[in-house]
């Protein structure tokens, strides 16, 4: 059991894979069904606004002409690397939408990730999320759960857009944007990176590793939110 925080806590910021949800359910089932319905998506979709754009900012990136079968061919490539890259994330967003809404997909949640945020929210703390996937995917999995639409649980999301997760100045930006100060930020996550940058901007910090022995921390270690104890 990780010792209650300060009372000063106020903010929770959650990671998604592998903290509040599988691991494996994300990087087996959600990354091969964008790739593979990658080809045919960008085919159907291209001529509209929200594609064209996206394949201009890949453009942009190369900073010369990409075909649409170069653009194919580079995305598959991203997702097979796991590559954090903002337009990949916002075309997987895209994808994943129809896999939602027709229910091939559903929104991994742990029970005791569930239940924790749940009774977090109604003790009055804000609930954030920071994944490097857009917050449209965010919004997305959490809206299609086992336990129904999530998203009222959060006080918002934050994606790529607003900096690397092993930043510290974009857990800064966050207490910016959230309008409090770091210290009264909890963060959870279960990357080592994540968490030194969020101690180093000054917030609270809490290591989930769900399976196999606990590694070396400087982070407080759980296996899961139940053992995570808040005033």
């Amino acid at each position: 059991m990780v010792d209650k925080p300060e009372k000063s806590m106020k903010v929770i910021l959650v990671d998604i894979e592998g903290t509040t949800s599988s691991l494996s359910y994300i990087k087996e089932v959600m990354f091969p069904y964008s790739k593979g319905k990658l080809r045919n998506f960008l085919m159907e979709h291209a001529e509209e606004e929200k594609i064209k754009t996206l394949l201009e900012k890949l453009k942009e990136k190369f900073g010369r002409d990409i075909s649409l079968e170069e653009a194919i061919r580079i995305f598959e490539e991203w997702i097979d690397k796991d590559i954090k890259e903002p337009i990949l994330k916002e075309l997987q967003g895209h994808i994943w939408e129809e896999g939602f809404i027709s229910g091939e997909l559903k929104g991994h949640i742990y029970q005791d990730a569930y239940q924790k945020l749940k009774e977090w929210k109604e003790k009055g703390y804000k609930l954030y999320v920071y994944s490097s996937g857009s917050v449209k995917a965010q919004k997305l999995f959490f809206g299609h759960t086992d336990y129904g639409d999530l998203t009222g649980i959060f006080d918002g999301f934050f994606d790529a857009s607003i900096g690397s997760k092993r930043d510290k100045e974009s857990y800064l930006r966050i207490a910016r944007e959230v309008g409090t100060d770091p210290i009264h930020f909890l963060f959870i996550s279960d990357v080592e990176e994540e968490l030194d940058a969020a101690k180093l901007a000054g917030m609270k910090t809490v290591k989930i590793e769900r399976y196999g022995e606990s590694k070396t921390s400087k982070h407080p270690v759980v296996k899961s939110f139940f053992e995570i104890d808040l005033p």
